[in-house]
C-alpha cells in the first residue's frame, strides 16, 4: 500500500487547504500505519466492500430483533478517510464562499436560512470573478431550477455544487481576504470522483436491503473533519429512500457550534423537496480529541465551550424538530441520550405539543446495559425505545464505550444510582417472600 505525503513533504497547494481539513498523523486521519477504532486505511476499495457485506449481515440480524428496528452503519467503513476529509473541505469551502459574498452585501450575522443573495447580482459577481462564463452561470440556475424566486439561499447554493457536470472539473474561487484564486477542489480529482460514486453505490445497496427487510439505517457521526462529507452522503441517500417514510437517519452532534444550523438546514431541505427527515440527536463523542487537534493545527475549536452550552444546543435542536413534527412536517427523531433531564424535557414538550407516543415520530435510545431506569419506564409508558448494541473486538469496543462516558459526564453517578435501585428492588422482593416475581 502506498503512503500519502508526510508532513515534511506537503503536496502542491497543501498550504492553501483549510487547516481543519489537512491530514494529521497523530489523529488517525492520514495513511502511514496509524490505526484506531474509527480510522480505516485500505490498500484498495475491496475492504470497503467487505464492510458493506458485514453491514448487510447486520441488517439481516436486525430484521427479527424488533419491530421497526435500526441498524447503525459507519461511513468511515464504506469510504476512505482521505476521501471524506477531501470532500468535507470542498463542501466547507463552497459554503464559506457563500457566506463571504453575503457578508459583502451586509448580511453578516443573519441566521443561515435567512441569508439570501439576489440571483442577478450573484450571477454578475460570479462572472466578474472569472469562476465561469456568464452563459455557464446562467445555465447553472436554469438547469437546476434554482433561484426561481429571485434569490438564492444556502440550500440553493449547495444544489449548484451538486449540479456540476463533474466535481473534478477545475473550479477556482477567490480568497476574499487575499484576492488570489484558490482551487476549490485542490485534492478532489478523478480518483475521488470515482470514490464518491462507489460509496453512494454501497449506500444504495444497504438502503435497498434495509427497505426490503423493514429495517431503518442510522448513519453514525464522526469527527468534525469527516462530518460534512458524511452528512452530505447521508442526505443524498435520504433524498432517494425517505420518500414514503424515514428509512435513513442521519446523526447530528449537538456539541458542535454549528449543530443548530445543520439540523435546521437539513430539515428545511427535506421539507422543500418532500422527503422524510430522520435524525438521531446526540451530544457528541470526540470532544477531547477535537479540541486537541484544533489547538495543535491552529483552527477554531468546533466544539461548544462548556457542557452546559452543549445541553442548551441539544434542547434547542430537539425543540425545533418537535415543533416541526407538530406542524406535520415529515420527520422522525431518536432522542439518543442517557441524560434524565433531556428525557424529561422531551416528554414535557411532547405533552405540550400534543405529540403522542403512538405517533412513533419520537423514539429514545440508550446503550445496552446503561440507564435501564430510563429505558424500562419509557417502554412501559408506550414510547418507542431502543437499546443500542455495539459489538466487535474488545480493543475497539472499549474505546467506543469510553467516549460514551466522556459524552455523558454523569454516567458513573447514574450507574451508582442504578445499582442502588436494583439493590432496593432485590430487598423488596426478599421481604415480600416472592424473590422471583415482579
Amino acid at each position: 500500500m502506498g503512503h500519502g505525503p508526510s508532513p515534511s513533504s506537503p503536496t502542491p497547494g497543501a498550504e492553501k487547504r483549510e487547516k481543519q481539513y489537512r491530514v494529521h498523523l497523530g489523529f488517525g486521519d492520514h495513511r502511514g500505519g496509524i490505526t484506531g477504532a474509527h480510522s480505516y486505511f485500505y490498500a484498495d476499495e475491496a475492504k470497503c466492500d467487505q464492510h458493506m457485506e458485514t453491514f448487510l449481515r447486520c441488517i439481516d440480524a436486525s430484521r427479527g430483533s424488533s419491530e421497526d428496528g435500526f441498524c447503525a452503519i459507519k461511513m468511515t467503513a464504506l469510504a476512505r478517510p482521505q476521501f471524506l476529509v477531501s470532500f468535507s473541505e470542498v463542501l466547507v469551502k463552497w459554503r464559506r464562499f457563500f457566506h463571504q459574498m453575503a457578508a459583502e452585501e451586509g448580511q453578516a450575522g443573519r441566521a443561515v436560512l435567512d441569508t439570501k443573495l439576489q440571483v442577478e447580482k450573484l450571477q454578475e459577481a460570479l462572472a466578474n470573478l472569472g469562476i465561469a462564463s456568464k452563459a455557464e452561470i446562467q445555465q447553472w440556475f436554469t438547469g437546476e431550477n434554482v433561484g426561481t424566486s429571485g434569490t438564492v439561499d444556502l440550500l440553493d447554493w449547495n444544489r449548484l455544487l451538486d449540479s456540476r457536470t463533474k466535481l473534478s472539473k477545475p473550479l477556482l474561487i477567490p480568497n476574499r481576504k487575499t484576492g488570489q484564486p484558490e482551487p476549490l477542489l485542490s485534492r478532489f480529482g478523478e480518483e475521488e470522483e470515482q470514490q464518491l460514486k462507489r460509496v453512494l453505490q454501497r449506500m444504495d445497496v444497504l438502503a435497498r436491503s434495509a427497505m426490503e427487510q423493514g429495517v431503518r439505517l442510522m448513519v453514525d457521526a464522526e469527527q468534525s473533519y469527516f462530518q460534512p462529507a458524511i452528512s452530505r452522503l447521508a442526505v443524498e441517500t435520504q433524498r432517494r429512500f425517505n420518500r414514503s417514510q424515514p428509512v435513513i437517519y442521519n446523526t447530528h452532534q449537538c456539541y458542535l457550534r454549528e449543530a443548530y444550523n445543520n439540523v435546521t438546514g437539513d430539515m428545511e431541505l427535506s421539507h422543500r423537496e418532500g422527503w422524510h427527515f430522520g435524525t438521531k440527536l446526540v451530544r457528541g463523542a470526540y470532544m477531547e480529541q477535537e479540541r486537541e487537534r484544533a489547538a495543535q493545527m491552529g483552527y477554531e475549536d468546533p466544539i461548544n465551550p462548556t457542557y452546559e452550552k452543549t445541553n442548551e444546543m441539544y434542547h434547542r435542536c430537539l425543540d425545533y424538530v418537535l415543533e416541526k413534527i407538530k406542524q406535520r412536517w415529515k420527520a422522525g427523531v431518536m432522542v439518543a441520550t442517557h441524560n434524565e433531564d433531556t428525557v424529561k424535557f422531551t416528554l414535557h414538550r411532547m405533552k405540550e405539543l400534543g405529540i403522542h407516543p403512538s405517533d412513533k415520530k419520537v423514539c429514545f435510545g440508550q446503550l445496552l446495559g446503561m440507564c435501564d431506569q430510563i429505558t424500562f419506564p419509557l417502554g412501559q409508558a408506550g414510547f418507542p425505545v431502543y437499546k443500542y448494541v455495539p459489538f466487535g473486538p474488545v480493543k475497539e469496543v472499549l474505546p467506543y464505550l469510553s467516549r460514551r462516558a466522556q459524552e455523558n459526564r454523569g454516567i458513573m453517578q447514574r450507574a451508582n444510582r442504578e445499582r442502588d435501585l436494583l439493590w432496593k428492588e432485590v430487598k423488596r422482593r426478599l421481604l415480600s417472600g416472592n424473590p422471583f416475581s415482579p
